[in-house]
């Protein structure tokens, strides 16, 4: 575990992303890593929300694993979209 901390705090390219990320800046790197959590939370949420709309006709299983991938369907272009047109601005 020290090895790990120890070199996440002595390579340049993660403490850059690091700053970058806390400073807001948009780069491709961190625009890949907020699309990637936006395509998680919305798996999340898809499944949230495929269990409450059709647990009961489609079962519970079954209505979580299809929220879950059709969620990030509407979300991932979407956010891409937003990241590019916050990195233009």
């Amino acid at each position: 575990m020290t090895d790990l901390i120890g070199y996440v705090s002595s390579n340049p390219g993660i403490q850059d992303f690091f700053t970058n990320l806390m400073a807001g800046e948009i780069t491709l790197i961190t625009g890949i890593f907020w699309l990637l959590f936006a395509a998680f939370v919305s798996m999340i949420a898809g499944a949230i929300g495929g269990i409450i709309l059709a647990g009961k006709d489609l079962g519970y299983e079954l209505a979580g694993i299809l929220g879950s991938l059709l969620g990030p369907a509407g979300v991932i272009p979407v956010a891409a979209i937003g990241l590019v047109v916050l990195k233009l601005v």
